[in-house]
C-alpha cells in the first residue's frame, strides 16, 4: 500500500514542479523591422522578348550561286542554219512558203509588186493635149511616184491619194513617153496606183492599173499624128 501512496505522491510534485516553471516563462516579442525603401521604388516586371517563329521551317534556304554561265549557242527553230542579222530567218522563211504555195508570176507581181518594168502599150491621137491623172486604186497608206515625160522629170514626188489628180500634157508631133516611176511601197506595199489618159474631147485614150515594186516603172506612149 506503501508504495501506491509514494508513487502517487511523485507524481503529483513533478507536475506542480513543472507548472510552477511553464508560469515563471515570458512571452518574447519580435519588434517589426521597417524597409528603407518605399515599395513603389520596386522596378517593374519587363516581359520576356517573344521568342521569332522561324520562317524556314525544317528547310534551309538553296545557296545562289555567284555567277552563271549562259550558254554561248542562241537557241532557234532553226538549229541547223545561222544568221547574221535576225531579220534574215523571217525573209527566207516567208520566201519558202511563198514558194511552197506555187503562185504564179501574175500572183507573185500583185502581193510584192513586179520587179519587172510595166508596159501599157502605145495610141494614136489627132489631140492638141491630153490629160493625165493618177490616184491610189488600193488601200491609201503612203504611195509616192515620179512623173516623166520623154525622160524629163515633169513631177519629182507625187504623194497618191483616193482622188484622182494629174496634169495637162501638150502633145508633141511623134512620141509622147509618159513614165511612172515608183518611189516606194508604202505601209502595206506594193506600189498600186489607177491612171487615165484622156483627150482634149474628153475620150479616154487609156486607162490601167499597176502594182510596182519600189524602183520600177510604168510606160505608156501617145502617139500624136
Amino acid at each position: 500500500m506503501k508504495p501506491f501512496v509514494l508513487f502517487l505522491f511523485f507524481i503529483l510534485a513533478s507536475l506542480s514542479t513543472q507548472a510552477q516553471i511553464d508560469s515563471k516563462k515570458k512571452s518574447i516579442s519580435i519588434p517589426a523591422i521597417e524597409s528603407k525603401k518605399d515599395s513603389s521604388d520596386v522596378s517593374p516586371l519587363i516581359p520576356s522578348k517573344p521568342i521569332e517563329k522561324s520562317t524556314n521551317i525544317g528547310f534551309n534556304r538553296p545557296k545562289v550561286a555567284p555567277k552563271l554561265e549562259m550558254p554561248k549557242k542562241e537557241f532557234s527553230m532553226f538549229p541547223e542554219e545561222e544568221f547574221g542579222n535576225p531579220g534574215e530567218l523571217y525573209v527566207k522563211q516567208v520566201n519558202k512558203n511563198l514558194e511552197d504555195l506555187k503562185l504564179s508570176e501574175k500572183e507573185v507581181a500583185l502581193r510584192n509588186g513586179s520587179t519587172i518594168d510595166q508596159y501599157f502599150g502605145d495610141f494614136k491621137s489627132q489631140s492638141k493635149f491630153v490629160n493625165v491623172v493618177y490616184r491610189d486604186h488600193g488601200y491609201t497608206d503612203g504611195d509616192i511616184i515620179q512623173v516623166r515625160v520623154n525622160d524629163d522629170i515633169i513631177h519629182a514626188r507625187v504623194f497618191l491619194t483616193g482622188g484622182f489628180k494629174g496634169f495637162k500634157l501638150d502633145l508633141q508631133k511623134g512620141f509622147n513617153k509618159i513614165d511612172f516611176v515608183a518611189l516606194n511601197q508604202g505601209e502595206s506595199g506594193p506600189n498600186t496606183a489607177e491612171f487615165k489618159v484622156i483627150d482634149d474631147s474628153g475620150k479616154i485614150i487609156s486607162q490601167n492599173q499597176w502594182n510596182l515594186a519600189t524602183g520600177v516603172k510604168a510606160t505608156i506612149i501617145v502617139v500624136k499624128e
